[in-house]
């Protein structure tokens, strides 16, 4: 079988897959927007998202945590960025590598954290009451209302995918070019506004687009938070009415057509073209070493930050190693109580089980798409290559509310996934939608360990009389091997805990993953918080070590899984 055919196959591979698995849901959500109960083609339901106010405000508010997240995202990330690209000072290893934490814990979770730390009873107010500063028992709720709550969580958990995009964009930026602005007297931050910020701006407007189809489209921590003016809840809660009622549809649609329409706009202005027009760095730039007080402010800065950006996790490593944390500055009575309860209660080990089987499964299905893909996007130089890096980066503008909606549509009586019905049984569709929503950074990895082998070893091995599938399996997949487990490991862990999914598509307890049953946990009374903050500190734990092992295989290539 030679190149061109292989080619074809893997390309129409991809295409069908893509077909079934991603277009068709898609198509669902859209039809049944524009469809009444009878199939009758409509506009009203669309209309009345706009004219209802309960459901304008749900897009309203649900937008407007996108772009506060956003925002406060980059003004976390961009400081630290430019201080890291700029200096040199002790412990920076460590302090950078730091701001990747907050990424290995689910925000929805960290929900539990932070209510333990500032709310009405929690141990901020403790300390204010403590140093007399509020009388007790009367300090405010300071997350009461749910939308500030939000914003700060997504912040806190998205902000290293801004950073990450912000960082490599510095470091693209040419020395040279700072050198001839600082010999015409243009130096300070005049230099970094008219000639580093718009040299970083693709960076950060690639950065921003995920950042805010993310926060836009969340569901946990709003649901956590007891926050139900926005669409994303809005439309969990309709799905009990999902056969007779057009609504979640058309909200679903909308929520599709916006985020689409962000990550069309950034893929247009700052994908290949924004970056191609950028004044990469012939050598690196020169960091100033920092000594003293300047060295102690900067390390200040990072440590700061960087504690209060592992707030939630502290609440729940408190709320799920210690007796109790009600009213007091400091969790009391260390105890392992918790975490024997959450291992022997009847939700944990089967959720443990089922995440694992489901997250395998999906990195499978993503490393053998993803390979082949990656194969084809870089050594076939062609227009057709571009269209399917193009689709293979598709799902991460279609959020997971999406397809994961699209698939329970799907699964309805009468349509084509009835026989995959996830009401009885979601392995399928969750295996199948983890898949697709992970592709992307197995693509991504691959793809940043081709660029780095040249191709002569292959051409090499084809001249000896190779075939294709020789070369592919012993020359091409061998060089690449340490790319391919940092974005298995990278898909494997943000399959575990997926939130979207699991919560609209696992209905019955037996096939519940660890994210629903961790939601299930934390709406019981008694203990119910702490056995969910002892299953979160699970997956702290083993999301933490495999972003460790990620970032050590890929170093700086690690921010490119995070790009348009």
């Amino acid at each position: 079988m030679n190149r061109r055919i292989l080619k074809t196959l893997t390309i129409a591979a991809v295409l069908v897959f893509f077909a079934f698995f991603f277009f068709l849901p898609v198509w669902q959500v859209l039809k049944g927007g524009l469809r009444d109960n009878e199939g009758h083609f409509t506009l009203f339901y669309f209309k009345e998202v706009f004219l209802n106010p309960i459901y304008l405000g749900g897009l309203w508010n649900s937008l407007c945590i996108g772009i506060c997240t956003t925002l406060l995202s980059v003004a976390i990330s961009m400081p630290l960025a430019w201080l890291a690209d700029r200096f040199d000072f002790a412990g920076k290893r460590i302090l950078t590598g730091a701001l990747l934490l907050p990424m290995i814990l689910a925000p929805f979770v960290g929900a539990l954290g932070m209510q333990c730390i500032f709310g009405r009873y929690g141990a901020f107010n403790a300390l204010l009451e403590a140093l007399h500063i509020v009388k007790p028992g009367l300090g405010p709720d300071w997350f009461a209302g749910g939308f500030v709550a939000v914003v700060v969580l997504e912040a806190l958990h998205l902000f290293p995918i801004m950073y990450l995009n912000v960082s490599a964009a510095l470091a693209n930026v040419d020395p040279q070019l700072l050198e001839a602005a600082a010999d015409f007297g243009c130096t300070g931050f005049r230099r970094f506004r008219k000639i580093v910020l718009p040299l970083v701006m693709p960076g950060v407007f690639a950065g921003a687009s995920l950042v805010f189809i993310w926060s836009f489209t969340e569901l946990g921590t709003p649901l956590m938070f007891d926050y139900g003016r926005c669409t994303a809840v809005q439309i969990y809660e309709g799905l009990n009415d999902l056969g007779s009622n057009q609504m979640p549809y058309a909200l679903v649609a909308i929520v599709m057509i916006f985020s689409t329409g962000m990550y069309a706009l950034a893929k247009f202005l700052f994908g290949r073209g924004g970056t191609a027009m950028l004044s990469k760095a012939g050598r690196a730039s020169a960091q100033k070493k920092l000594t003293g007080w300047r060295q102690a402010a900067v390390i200040a800065v990072f440590g700061g930050i960087g504690l209060f950006t592992l707030l939630p996790h502290l609440g729940v490593l408190g709320l799920a190693v210690c007796k109790s944390w009600y009213h007091s500055i400091l969790p009391a009575t260390p105890t392992l109580e918790h975490i024997q309860a959450a291992l022997g209660h009847s939700l944990t080990i089967p959720s443990i089980i089922n995440s694992l089987r489901y997250a395998l499964l999906a990195v499978l299905i993503a490393i053998a798409l993803g390979i082949f893909s990656a194969v084809s996007i870089v050594r076939d130089k062609s227009r057709l290559s571009w269209i399917l890096d193009t689709l293979v980066m598709l799902p991460l503008a279609v959020p997971g509310l999406v397809l994961a909606f699209g698939y329970l549509a799907l699964g309805q009586k009468g349509e084509i996934f009835y026989c995959f019905d996830p009401i009885q049984n979601p392995t399928v569709l969750l295996v199948i939608s983890y898949a697709v929503r992970r592709l992307p950074y197995v693509v991504r990895a691959a793809v940043a360990g081709l660029q780095q082998t040249s191709v002569s070893y292959e051409e090499a091995a084809a001249s000896l009389g190779a075939g294709p599938f020789a070369v592919f399996r012993r020359i091409t997949v061998p060089l690449i091997m340490a790319n391919l487990i940092a974005g298995g490991i990278l898909a494997f862990s943000f399959s575990m805990l997926e939130v979207s999914d699991s919560l609209i598509l696992a209905h019955k307890a037996a096939y519940f993953p660890i994210t629903k049953a961790i939601y299930e946990l934390s709406s019981l009374l008694g203990q119910g918080q702490a056995l969910a903050s002892a299953l979160g500190l699970w997956t702290m734990l083993f999301l933490g070590v495999s972003l460790l092992t990620a970032s050590t295989i890929l170093g700086k290539k690690l921010g490119a899984l995070f790009r348009v």
